[in-house]
C-alpha cells in the first residue's frame, strides 16, 4: 500500500465513522482513499473548504461520540491552529486523530516546518511511524489511545511514508459508527476565560498522564545489543537507520531507541537507553527536537554522555539513505569503504533544461497572457501581480512573470489589500477556485468594507488541480462523487456588494482582451474593486473525461509556408505543445495538442489551421 492508504487502512480498522480534510501534497490521498469506500463502509467523508473547517468538523463530530480524522499537509495546520489549540483544553468524547504530512525539502510547499512543535505547542502527543506497514498499526493505536485518555492525537507523517510503497497486512474491519449524540455541558464545552482557566489546570495534568503512559507504548523500543554507543530515531529515519547499520555489519556493535512518541517523549525509556552509554547519535528528520529533549534529560539525570545531532545530522531537506549512512559513520568512527547504498551514475550526455510549467491547453496560459495584453494597452502603469497558491503559480516564470508575490493560502488577496492602499500601481490579486473558497473571501469582504481598489482575478477550472482533481464549492459535486449543491464564484461576489463582476472565456482571447481592458480601467478610474472569473475546465481533467468517453479533440496545425518565426506561440503563450524547429517557424505536437484554439487566435499570420474537428461533443465538456 502506499502510506497514505496504509494511514486510511487503519483508520478504518480503528472504526472511524466521520473524516475530514482539504486536499494537499503529500496528505490528499488519505481522504481520497476513504472515499473510495465510504458508502459503502458507512463513513462519512467530505472535502471541506479549509483546514480549520475540516478540523472542526471533525471534533465536532468526536465531541458528538464518533471516532474522527481530519487530515492535512503541514502548513493546512497552520490554518487549523485556533481550533487546534483549544481542542486540548476541551478534550474529546471519541478518538480523534490529526493527520499533520509534513513535506521535507518542500516538493510541493512554501516552507518547510517540522510540525512536531505543535505538539508542545498546543499539549498534544505526537505519534510517528517509519513504514506503511507501521503506520496502519500506529493510526490505529493513536485512536485508542485518544479515547483512553479523551485527548486529541497527531499522527505526523512525511513525504516519504506518504508516498512509499510497502507490504501492509490488513486486520479485521469492525462495524461502523457514524452517528452519535452530543450531551450538552456548557461548561465543559464553551471556552470563556472562567472555564479556560480551570481547564488548563487539567490540561497539564492529562498531559502529565500522558507523558508517562508513552513509555508503555509498543512502537517506542530498544533494541540491539550493550553498547556503549546509541542511536536514536524516529518517524522515517529510524528505517534508515536500520538499512544503515545492515549495510555497515555493525548490528551488534550500536545499540537503538526507536521513538514514536515524539511529543511527549517517551522520558523513562531515553534514561534506560542511556544507561552505560558514551555516545549518542540522534537521526531525525529536520528539528532538533528529540535532540533538545535527550539533551535535557540527559543534563537533569547527570548523564556524562557526548551527544551528536545536527553537527551530523542535516537540518535542511529530507534525510535518504546516503546522508544517514555518512552520519553513523563519522560516529562510529569507520570508513565508509563499501559502495553508497545510493549510487549517482554520471550520464555522458546533455539533458536539457526542462523548468517546470503550465499543461499544454491550461486555460490559465491563455488568461495570463491575454491579462498582459489588457495591462499594456490599459495604460496604467506597470501592475502589482499578488499570487497565491496552486498549479497557476507557475506563473511567476518567464514568459509571463504575473506572479510578484506568492505567501500561503488566499494571500493574493490579502497582501493585495495593504498594497491598494499604500501604492499608486495597480493591483491584481489572482487565486484560484479552490483556493477563493479556501480562504479568499475574507480577503474579499474586508476589501470591499475597507474600500481597496484592485482586480480580483479567480482562475476558475472547474477542479482542485494540483493536488489531484478534487471537487470544491463550486463543482457541484462532494468528495464520494455525490451531487453536492454548486456556489458560483460570482455569486458570492455580487452577494457581498461588489457591483463590476463578470466572466470571462480564456478560449475567447479577444473577448477576454476586451473585458480584462474594461475591468482594469473601471478600478483606475472609480477606485473600486473589480471581480473577474476566467472560467474554463482543467485540460487534464477534460482530457481524461474524453478518453473515458471516446470523444476525440480537435487538433491544429501549422502551415510552414505562412509562419514567419515570430516566435509568439511557443515564445509569448510557451505553449509545451508548440515547438520551434531549426528555422524558428513553428510546428505543434499532435499528442501535446488539446484543440484549444489559442494558438490559432494569437497567431498575427493566420499561419495555424485546424487540422481536424474533432467529435462535437468535445466542446461540451469544458464548461
Amino acid at each position: 500500500m502506499l502510506g497514505n492508504e496504509a494511514i486510511a487502512r487503519g483508520a478504518i480498522e480503528a472504526g472511524i465513522g466521520f473524516a475530514s480534510a482539504y486536499p494537499g501534497t503529500p496528505s490528499t490521498e488519505i481522504m481520497e482513499s476513504l472515499a473510495r469506500v465510504a458508502n459503502e463502509l458507512g463513513i462519512y467523508v467530505e472535502w471541506s473548504v479549509n483546514e480549520k473547517v475540516a478540523f472542526e468538523a471533525a471534533f465536532g463530530a468526536a465531541l458528538a461520540g464518533i471516532r474522527a480524522l481530519t487530515a492535512m499537509k503541514h502548513v493546512g495546520v497552520n490554518v487549523a491552529a485556533d481550533p487546534l489549540m483549544s481542542s486540548a483544553y476541551i478534550g474529546t468524547n471519541a478518538g480523534f486523530v490529526i493527520i499533520s504530512a509534513d513535506d521535507p525539502s518542500m516538493w510541493s510547499s512554501q516552507n518547510e516546518q517540522d510540525n512536531r512543535f505543535y505538539g508542545y505547542h498546543a499539549f498534544i502527543p505526537v505519534f510517528e511511524a517509519h513504514s506503511p506497514m507501521e503506520a496502519k498499526e500506529v493510526i490505529k493505536y493513536a485512536f485508542n489511545f485518544s479515547e483512553k485518555f479523551r485527548h486529541p492525537v497527531i499522527f505526523r507523517s512525511t513525504t516519504r511514508l506518504s508516498h512509499a510503497r510497502g507490504p501492509v497486512i490488513l486486520g479485521r474491519i469492525p462495524e461502523i459508527k457514524s452517528k452519535g449524540k452530543f450531551i450538552k455541558n456548557p461548561p465543559k464545552y464553551t471556552l470563556i476565560p472562567a472555564h479556560s482557566r480551570k481547564f488548563r489546570l487539567k490540561l497539564i495534568e492529562r498531559w502529565n498522564r500522558i507523558a508517562d503512559e508513552v513509555n508503555n507504548v509498543p512502537f517506542n523500543r530498544i533494541e540491539g545489543s550493550e553498547s556503549n554507543k546509541l542511536i536514536i530515531a524516529s518517524g522515517i529515519a529510524y528505517g534508515y537507520v536500520k538499512d544503515a547499520i545492515k549495510k555497515l555489519g555493525i548490528e551488534d556493535k550500536v545499540k537503538i531507541l526507536k521513538i514514536s512518541t515524539t511529543v511527549p517523549p517517551p522520558e523513562k525509556l531515553i534514561i534506560k537507553a542511556l544507561n552505560g552509554v558514551e555516545e549518542v547519535l540522534i537521526v531525525e528528520e529536520l528539528e532538533p527536537i528529540i535532540e533538545w529533549t535527550v539533551k535535557k534529560i540527559a543534563f537533569e539525570n547527570k548523564f556524562k554522555v557526548k551527544i551528536y545531532g545536527k553537527n551530523l545530522i542535516p537540518q535542511a531537506w529530507e534525510l535518504t539513505i546516503d546522508r544517514v549512512f555518512n552520519a553513523i559513520c563519522s560516529f562510529m568512527n569507520i570508513k565508509c569503504n563499501i559502495e553508497k547504498p545510493i549510487s549517482i551514475e554520471e550520464l555522458k550526455i546533455e539533458i536539457p533544461n526542462r523548468p517546470p510549467t503550465l499543461c499544454p491547453g491550461c486555460p490559465h496560459r491563455a488568461t495570463f497572457y491575454e491579462l498582459k495584453i489588457a495591462v499594456s494597452r490599459a495604460g496604467v502603469g506597470e501592475a502589482i501581480y499578488s499570487g497565491d497558491i496552486g498549479c497557476y503559480s507557475l506563473g511567476v516564470l518567464p514568459p509571463f512573470e504575473m506572479q510578484d508575490l506568492l505567501i500561503e493560502m488566499g494571500g493574493s488577496i490579502g497582501v493585495a489589500n495593504g498594497l491598494a492602499h499604500v501604492v499608486d500601481q495597480p493591483v491584481i490579486a489572482i487565486m484560484g477556485d479552490s483556493t477563493f473558497y479556501h480562504a479568499c473571501i475574507p480577503g474579499l469582504i474586508n476589501a470591499v468594507y475597507n474600500d481597496a481598489p484592485m482586480l480580483v482575478l479567480v482562475l476558475d477550472n472547474r477542479v482542485t488541480a494540483m493536488t489531484g482533481h478534487q471537487p470544491h464549492p463550486g463543482t457541484g459535486i462532494k468528495a464520494t462523487g455525490a451531487k453536492a449543491t454548486e456556489v458560483p464564484l460570482e455569486n458570492i461576489a455580487r452577494g457581498i456588494g461588489i457591483e463590476y463582476v463578470d466572466v470571462i472565456d480564456p478560449y475567447d482571447v479577444k473577448s477576454s482582451i476586451e473585458k480584462l481592458l474594461s475591468a482594469i480601467k473601471y478600478v483606475h478610474e472609480n477606485r473600486k474593486i473589480a471581480f473577474i472569473v476566467a472560467r474554463r475546465a482543467c485540460a487534464l481533467l477534460i482530457g481524461a473525461r474524453a478518453r473515458r468517453m471516446g470523444i476525440r479533440s480537435p487538433k491544429y496545425q501549422v502551415s510552414l509556408d505562412e509562419c514567419r518565426a515570430c516566435g509568439i506561440c511557443y515564445g509569448k503563450f510557451s505553449c509545451p505543445a508548440i515547438v520551434p524547429l531549426e528555422n524558428g517557424k513553428a510546428t505543434i505536437s499532435e499528442e501535446l495538442c488539446t484543440g484549444c484554439s489559442v494558438c490559432a487566435q494569437i497567431c498575427p499570420f493566420n499561419a495555424i489551421k485546424l487540422k481536424s474537428k474533432g467529435d462535437p461533443a468535445w466542446e461540451k465538456l469544458w464548461r
